[in-house]
C-alpha cells in the first residue's frame, strides 16, 4: 500500500493535470527548485545540474521561499544565487518531489520542491555561490542518471522526452 506521501502527491499532479492548485501538504515543508535548461540543436535539451554544498551530490538548484516572493520568483533567485542563471520561468511548477533536507545539526527535514522550468536567457562568470558549488550542463537524457532523488529522477526523464511541451 502507498504512503500518505505518495498518495497526495499523486493527487496533487491529477488536480495540475485538469488545472486546479496543488493542495499544500501539512508535513512537509515547502521547497522550490529551477529546472534550467537549454535548446542543444533542434531536438534536444541540455539541463543544468549542481553540485550540493555538503556533498558533492548532483542536484537543482533549490532553496526556501522568501517572504513576498512566489514560487517562481523564488525559484529564479534560486538558479542565481546557487548557478550564476537567469532566464524565463514557467509560471506553474512542471512537478514536484520530496526529499528530506540533511541540516549541519544532523537533523532531517521532510521537504516536497516544487520544480519550475527555467529557460536560460544569461548565464554569468561570476554569482553569489561560485566559489561553493560546480555546475554541468547535461543532456536532459542523461541528467535523471546523475541525481539521487527517486522522484526526481522520474520528472527528469519525462522532462528529457516531453521537453518541448513542459517548458512552453
Amino acid at each position: 500500500m502507498a504512503e500518505n506521501g505518495t498518495l497526495s502527491r499523486i493527487l496533487n499532479q491529477l488536480r495540475r493535470a485538469i488545472g486546479a492548485a496543488p493542495e499544500p501538504d501539512p508535513m512537509r515543508a515547502e521547497q522550490v527548485a529551477a529546472l534550467v535548461w537549454r535548446k542543444a540543436g533542434k531536438k534536444k535539451a541540455e539541463v543544468l545540474l549542481i553540485t550540493s554544498r555538503g556533498t558533492g551530490r548532483w542536484i537543482l538548484p533549490k532553496g526556501w521561499i522568501e517572504t513576498g516572493e512566489s514560487m517562481g520568483e523564488a525559484a529564479a533567485r534560486e538558479a542565481w544565487e546557487e548557478a550564476g542563471i537567469e532566464g524565463n520561468v514557467t509560471g506553474e511548477p512542471v512537478g514536484t518531489y520530496d526529499y528530506d533536507k540533511l541540516e549541519d545539526d544532523g537533523q532531517a527535514i521532510a521537504c516536497r520542491t516544487h520544480v519550475f522550468a527555467l529557460a536560460v536567457t544569461r548565464q554569468a562568470k561570476d554569482w553569489p555561490e561560485r566559489d561553493e558549488r560546480e555546475r554541468k550542463w547535461v543532456p536532459a537524457a542523461d541528467a535523471a542518471g546523475m541525481v539521487e532523488e527517486a522522484e526526481l529522477k522520474v520528472l527528469l526523464d519525462a522532462f528529457a522526452t516531453g521537453w518541448k511541451k513542459m517548458a512552453a
